[in-house]
């Protein structure tokens, strides 16, 4: 049997003086999506960003592919190559003149290792296999700042590919995106995993696409209220608990579920 690649035990993290997270304790396994749940203010950021070693926990243990994350977010640096994240919002500056291609070759490069002139052929090859995997090979001479939202997104992704990872950590990727870009967003996330092997771990307050699409879900509302795959951890009685009794979902179509005129949950 395979170690797990993420494994949470126990874990507080406070802001300031208050706890935000208590005590949440699960495991990730290569090859599973698994989504995070729960209303603002639940510690859904808090949990994820504890994970990245963002922020320092106060009790509690988090390992990656079996290495202890140091309550300072010390990881060894093969480890902590393993780690992607997309946030909600780009990390960079869209007004930089930089094109698809040199943002990618970024997650090539490695500060003190690797430089963007160093390797250029075995560099240059895994920018395009990248692009290639997730459709964007054709945008390489592109700037950043001209691309639409949803390219923007496969672009990033491949920034995450160009080396190879084990865990892929989402705040809200899809973010910004209209429906048929966002269902795009999903399919090419769950063809990756598949075709990669990746652990996902992503925030959601898509129920709809989290119960299409993911494998397992964590409620969390400061503590981990349940856990499961989606058919159990978003029933009625578990989402009550989470989001209190006067949470009521609604219906309505949803263009990109690939059938016309059908009706989706959302919340």
């Amino acid at each position: 049997m395979n170690e797990p690649v993420l494994v949470v035990q126990g874990l507080t993290v406070y802001r300031e003086t208050h706890p935000a997270v208590q005590e949440v304790s699960f495991t990730i396994s290569a090859g599973t999506d698994t989504a995070i749940v729960g209303p603002n203010g639940a510690g859904k950021s808090t949990l994820i960003q504890a994970v990245l070693g963002i922020l320092p926990h106060q009790s509690g243990q988090i390992l990656v592919m079996g290495h202890v994350l140091s309550e300072r977010g010390y990881l060894p640096p093969a480890v902590r190559q393993q780690i992607a994240y997309l946030p909600q919002n780009s990390l960079f500056d869209r007004r930089i003149p930089i094109t698809v291609s040199e943002l990618v070759g970024l997650g090539w490069d490695q500060v003190g290792l690797q430089l963007p002139w160093v390797g250029g052929r075995a560099r240059r090859q895994a920018v395009r296999a990248a692009l290639t995997k997730v459709e964007a090979w054709h945008l390489r001479d592109q700037l950043v700042s001209g691309l639409s939202g949803g390219e923007t997104k496969r672009v990033l992704l491949a920034y995450c590919l160009v080396r190879p990872r084990s865990l892929l950590i989402l705040d809200e990727a899809p973010a910004g995106l209209d429906v048929r870009g966002e269902s795009e967003f999903y399919q090419l996330l769950h063809q990756l995993k598949q075709e990669q092997g990746w652990a996902i771990l992503q925030i959601s307050h898509d129920l709809d696409m989290v119960r299409r699409s993911c494998d397992r879900v964590l409620c969390i509302n400061r503590r981990l209220l349940c856990q499961g795959p989606p058919d159990h951890a978003l029933a009625p009685e578990q989402l009550s608990l989470a989001y209190g009794p006067d949470f009521v979902p609604y219906h309505h179509h949803h263009q990109g579920s690939g059938q016309p005129g059908s009706r989706e949950w959302d919340y």
